[in-house]
C-alpha cells in the first residue's frame, strides 16, 4: 500500500488526520508534515526528503495549496526523494474528501491513487443547494 503524507500549513494536516480518524472510527496511517509560519524552508526539504525515503516505495503526498511554502517544500523534497529510487507523487487542493478517498482506497501503485484521489475530489464537489 503507497504511503500517504500530508505536507500543509500548520495545523492542517493535524486536523485532517484527527477529522479522517473521527471519520472512519479509527486511526488513520497518515504521516503529517505541518509546516511551521517561522520554519525554515532548506531545513523542512531536507527533513521532508528524508521522512519520504523513511515511508517505504511508494508515498501520495497531499498539499493543502499549489506554489505556497508547503507545496515548494513538498515538490523539492519529492525530487530528492525520487531521486534515491522512491515513487511519490504530489497532489494540491487537498479537502478532507481527497483525504478519506487516499485512506479507503489501499492501492499500492501511487499514480494509480493520485488519479482515483483526484477523480474522487471532483465528485466531492456538489452544488447541494440544487435539488
Amino acid at each position: 500500500m503507497a504511503s500517504i503524507v500530508l505536507v500543509m500549513h500548520e495545523p492542517l494536516g493535524a486536523a485532517f488526520a484527527a477529522c479522517a480518524g473521527h471519520v472512519l472510527g479509527q486511526s488513520s496511517p497518515l504521516t503529517v508534515f505541518d509546516v511551521a509560519p517561522d520554519a525554515d524552508p532548506e531545513a523542512e526539504v531536507t527533513r521532508l526528503a528524508r521522512l519520504l525515503q523513511e515511508q517505504g516505495d511508494a508515498v501520495l503526498v497531499l498539499c493543502d495549496i499549489y506554489g505556497a511554502t508547503p507545496f515548494n517544500i513538498a515538490k523539492r523534497g519529492i525530487r530528492l526523494a525520487t531521486a534515491q529510487g522512491i515513487d511519490a507523487h504530489l497532489i494540491t487542493g487537498t479537502n478532507l474528501c481527497m483525504v478519506l478517498k487516499a485512506l479507503t482506497e489501499q492501492q499500492e501503485n501511487p499514480d494509480k491513487l493520485s488519479e482515483s484521489v483526484r477523480q474522487g475530489a471532483l465528485r466531492g464537489i456538489v452544488s447541494a443547494d440544487q435539488p
